[in-house]
């Protein structure tokens, strides 16, 4: 291997290293719980929390009634929960913001940045939101599914129904010029720096780039 060869693998390699690191930041955190009672076995990593549990890992808060959990081969989590409502909170990738998802229950996949939220069902990211009975969420690729089920025991008369209901608000910047209360444009360098808006994209649409 010539000595450009050697350093375009170098510079591979740590690229690929990087893009994981970002990838799986809350996964090399601890994971910290605390509730009314506890069921814990510390070798196999698994746990049961029963009564005000709150459970974290870097950015990822879980609060809930009652919750399962154990701590993944990479040393991400799996999680079941259930409460009046169950919520998670965690930090998007490279963004100072947080989605945020409120059911009767919820099903984590650490390992696949997968959240499914069942009954009552609330996604929410920054001012967009979806209600459903459903709602998966790959924090990865930022896509979310809804499906309209009928009510459950669990959710009750507040419940949503067989349908699904959200809100994506106006971007910024593209109202029809001269109308009242559109913002202006960044020009000159400003443009260049300003980050183009994210909302949350349903599956089949490709995520904003």
């Amino acid at each position: 291997m010539t000595p450009i060869s050697r350093l375009l693998a170098a510079l591979a390699l740590a690229s690929l290293a990087a893009a994981s690191s970002a990838e799986t930041g809350d996964r090399e955190k601890p994971i910290n719980f605390s509730s009314d009672r506890g069921d814990l076995n510390y070798e196999s990593k698994v746990g049961k929390l029963d009564g005000s549990v709150v459970l974290t890992q870097g950015t990822i808060t879980i609060r809930a009634d009652r919750l399962t959990f154990k701590q993944n081969p990479d040393n991400s989590m799996q999680v079941t929960a259930t409460g009046n409502p169950v919520s998670f909170r965690q930090k998007r990738d490279g963004r100072d913001e947080y989605y945020e998802g409120f059911a009767q229950r919820i099903e984590y996949d650490g390992a696949k940045d997968l959240l499914e939220l069942f009954d009552r069902a609330l996604l929410k990211q920054g001012t967009d939101e979806i209600r459903s009975n459903y709602i998966s969420y790959n924090a990865k690729t930022e896509v979310f599914k809804a499906e309209g089920r009928p009510d459950t025991p669990a959710a009750a008369a507040a419940g949503p129904g067989a349908r699904v209901r959200g809100t994506f608000q106006p971007r910024e910047g593209t109202g029809a010029p001269g109308k009242a209360g559109d913002k202006a444009s960044p020009k000159g360098a400003d443009a260049a720096k300003a980050p183009a808006p994210v909302a949350l994209k349903p599956a089949g649409e490709p995520a904003s780039k």
